[in-house]
């Protein structure tokens, strides 16, 4: 039976949270009704401003033609295949890395440099080698999750307590077993974290690459509202982006729940 400091302080931050949550409600609430106001009473330019009613009407109509999900559904598997595809192959190379320093000592520069360089840069050689398709799009995902993920895994496995490891060597332990004892558990946290960060990296790569080559998706619905000046088609692709991207979020948060509850 917790004791009742313990319950006093469990509830203050329920309560907490509570306030928390109902004053974001509030700041979201507030804005978009300031938004609205000065739409309708043509303080701001609608034009290239849009407004909610507005942003509602063509998520409505969207709805209607049935390209709504459609379109959301493009864009979530293409992020979910890049997000699977760059996590594995991302911890997998970070583990040959770490496995043999010098081939990280080598290819260190070029994660860097790979890292920093602007991938739409890449992205007409990669519609040229790879073709104007979802290849191209998960390519382009690829590109920026993968590094990100190798880095950051990486950096994991680096800060491991060097001396849990000198202790299995003096044990004689291999490397595998340094790396499945100790390495990998203690790197658990932050492989856990690099999930949350690949999932807003593959979704980056994924509208950058809708962007270039895609006819569905909600990339490509921002895009031809730009092309033919349809600004409430824009906002309506932004906000549709911004509750995908924090639904996916969510269910990242939920599977690493799953994950430390089976630690």
């Amino acid at each position: 039976m917790p004791s009742q400091d313990y319950q006093n302080y469990l509830k203050k931050q329920k309560i907490n949270k509570f306030f928390v949550t109902l004053t974001q409600v509030i700041i979201l609430i507030s804005l978009l009704a300031i938004w609205e106001m000065l739409a309708h009473y043509e303080i701001i330019n609608t034009f290239i401003s849009s407004s909610p009613s507005r942003i509602i009407t063509t998520i409505y109509d969207l709805y209607q033609s049935n390209n709504l999900f459609h379109h959301i559904w493009v864009t979530v598997y293409e992020t979910i295949i890049s997000f699977g595809i760059g996590t594995i192959l991302g911890t997998i190379i970070a583990i040959i890395l770490w496995w043999n320093k010098f081939l990280y000592k080598v290819c260190d520069p070029y994660l860097t440099i790979i890292n920093s360089l602007p991938k739409v840069a890449l992205g007409p050689i990669i519609i040229i080698w790879v073709g104007a398709n979802i290849n191209s799009i998960i390519v382009m995902a690829l590109l920026i999750s993968v590094i990100v993920t190798i880095i950051t895994v990486y950096n994991g496995f680096e800060e491991t307590d060097q001396n849990k490891i000198n202790l299995l060597k003096s044990f004689k332990a291999t490397k595998y077993q340094i790396l499945r004892l100790v390495v990998l558990p203690s790197s658990y946290s932050t492989i856990i974290s690099s999930l949350k960060i690949n999932v807003s990296m593959s979704l980056i790569g994924v509208i950058m690459g809708e962007f270039l080559v895609s006819k569905e998706g909600i990339g490509y619905l921002i895009m031809y509202g730009s092309q033919v000046f349809n600004l409430n088609l824009v906002m309506s692709g932004i906000i549709i982006l911004m509750i995908v991207s924090y639904l996916m979020y969510l269910l990242v948060m939920y599977l690493e729940k799953i994950l430390i509850k089976h630690d």
